[in-house]
């Protein structure tokens, strides 16, 4: 499963981030697609040429986002979503038919705005169809964001759905709208110090911090992490900088991870969290942090033609707990 978040900054600064959750990795890794990448679209959509740079790995010569942003600032991710996601078999005619394993290339490729995205999708069709006979289709559905909005896409059996995302959380099933009503039963959580009461001749006090916020789920399914995810975005205080901001966001996810050990998938392997990344518009840099050992951490940036690395400065590793990045994938020329 998965969690992903989005906040910006008092300078209207866009963070962006999840946690990819499961019982093993796919040999992930920091991806960049230069704007002079030769994609080709699957099917009719078009190509308009703008920077990638993300979480992924590449098959056949074509990279595979698990989430990704833009040289314009725009970001998407993509989480599970078993049981819900239903694609159509094939194109369709006079639409703009997206492969599902295409659609976060796809949308960094060729938007530099929520609302264009969100126009865009009103005449698309997502298609299931998978890269080659080793990967199946996964069922996905994905958060859009930039520094004004995000929106949530579920393909279903109903055909395209698009969500305003105003809580700028997401995790996985069920729909969206499900999870956005499911908030209700916990509007009374507050960080607030709870002040004594009295219960007849008897003052009750507080032990302590927390009891204002008491209810709210500590356990791993979807629903719960949704609702930890978006009472720590709601409420965490407003930081100044660049280095604040990202120990918010990775602080943000680690509220909603996945311990190994807490959760056992139908074949009996844990399901824990892989690796958590974040995007900041700000310098418009990818991080991520993660439990497999090969990985490394340092902040990669969007240039026009290259990736380029970030010397990570000894209070990042410090926040993010993990070493730098030795390697990143360059797709294409």
């Amino acid at each position: 499963m998965c969690t992903a978040v989005r906040f910006v900054d008092g300078e209207d600064n866009m963070f962006f981030g999840r946690n990819l959750d499961w019982s093993f990795s796919y040999g992930e890794k920091v991806l960049y697609t230069p704007k002079d990448y030769n994609y080709q679209p699957v099917f009719n959509g078009e190509d308009r040429n703008h920077a990638v740079l993300g979480i992924g790995i590449v098959v056949d010569d074509t990279p595979l986002y698990f989430d990704c942003a833009n040289d314009a600032g725009l970001a998407v991710a993509g989480l599970n979503f078993p049981g819900y996601a239903e694609y159509a078999s094939d194109s369709v005619n006079l639409t703009v038919n997206v492969a599902a394993y295409e659609f976060p290339l796809w949308v960094a490729r060729n938007f530099t705005s929520v609302d264009d995205v969100a126009e865009a999708l009103k005449n698309v069709t997502i298609v299931a169809k998978p890269i080659n006979d080793q990967y199946p289709v996964a069922m996905l559905h994905w958060i859009i964001a930039d520094a004004t909005r995000s929106i949530v896409v579920e393909y279903t059996a109903s055909g395209m759905h698009v969500y305003d995302d105003d809580i700028d959380v997401m995790t996985n099933q069920p729909e969206f709208p499900v999870h956005r009503a499911n908030l209700i039963n916990y509007i009374n959580c507050d960080p607030a110090m709870v002040k004594p009461v009295k219960w007849g001749n008897a003052e009750l006090k507080p032990w302590g911090a927390g009891l204002s916020s008491h209810g709210l789920p500590g356990d791993p399914n979807s629903m719960s992490r949704f609702v930890r995810a978006a009472y720590t975005n709601a409420h965490y205080p407003n930081k100044e900088g660049e280095q604040d901001n990202v120990t918010r966001l990775f602080k943000t996810l680690s509220s909603a991870a996945m311990i190994e050990g807490m959760s056992a998938m139908a074949d009996g392997q844990y399901e824990k969290t892989i690796f958590t990344s974040g995007f900041s518009a700000n310098t418009m840099t990818t991080r991520a942090r993660t439990t497999i050992p090969r990985f490394a951490h340092t902040p990669w940036r969007i240039s026009t033609r290259r990736a380029t690395s970030c010397r990570p400065s000894e209070s990042s590793v410090r926040a993010d707990g993990v070493e730098p990045w030795t390697s990143v994938a360059r797709v294409g020329p």
